[in-house]
């Protein structure tokens, strides 16, 4: 699998860029911000970019969806609950951080749901439905690793002082659908450096309930 990994915008969100060496084709998982950065990486890989998954909507994971998309012609994908997140006030006042200028919503080519297959060339990957950060939060799980937006992190959890958030239910989403996994899981979050799912359940002050 390739795999690159970008640190993009004020926020310093996780961009991510997988494709398979055979087929070359990829998958953008979650372009938060620097458009040309992340196309340039694209080049670099020779990938052609068929779809791209958004985690969540808050504005550090889509600043740059509009721009990739445009230049890529990739599929833009979403869980359906995080929909009007795209168009609300508050994406309004974050997007005058001039992450991205704010126009029209873009629309989702593709509606995710809880346990969907997503096959690039001949990665696949399952999504997982772990709201609580936000009410239409995923992860996608495959080839041995698991990128898990802002739903955990290396000895975190996503912030949930939001509206729509829930710290109980993001709770619930990482010990059924995270805390399953086998140790050797690789987890990619939204932001920080990687770590698995054994760490997790081991040193996470968070997941202690979780732990076995």
């Amino acid at each position: 699998m390739i795999l690159k990994v970008l640190v993009v915008g004020p926020f310093a969100s996780n961009c991510y860029i997988v494709g398979s060496p055979s087929t070359k084709q990829g998958l953008i998982i979650d372009p938060g911000a620097e458009a040309g950065a992340i196309l340039r990486t694209v080049r670099q890989t020779g990938l052609s970019i068929a779809l791209m998954v958004v985690t969540h909507a808050h504005v550090d994971h889509i600043g740059a969806l509009r721009e990739v998309k445009e230049k890529t012609n990739a599929e833009f994908a979403i869980h359906e609950a995080e929909v009007q997140l795209l168009s609300t006030t508050a994406m309004r006042l974050l997007t005058s951080l001039r992450l991205s200028p704010f126009r029209s919503p873009l629309q989702p080519d593709r509606f995710l749901k809880d346990g969907d297959r997503i096959n690039i060339g001949d990665l696949q990957f399952e999504v997982l439905h772990t709201p609580g950060h936000s009410p239409g939060g995923i992860c996608l799980l495959g080839q041995g690793v698991v990128f898990s937006g802002d739903t955990l992190f290396n000895c975190g959890v996503g912030r949930t002082d939001f509206p729509g958030c829930s710290h109980e239910r993001l709770l619930r989403s990482i010990q059924e659908k995270l805390m399953v996994l086998p140790d050797d899981t690789v987890v990619y979050p939204g932001h920080g450096p990687p770590t698995t799912i054994g760490d997790e359940r081991r040193c996470n002050p968070w997941l202690q309930d979780c732990a076995s």
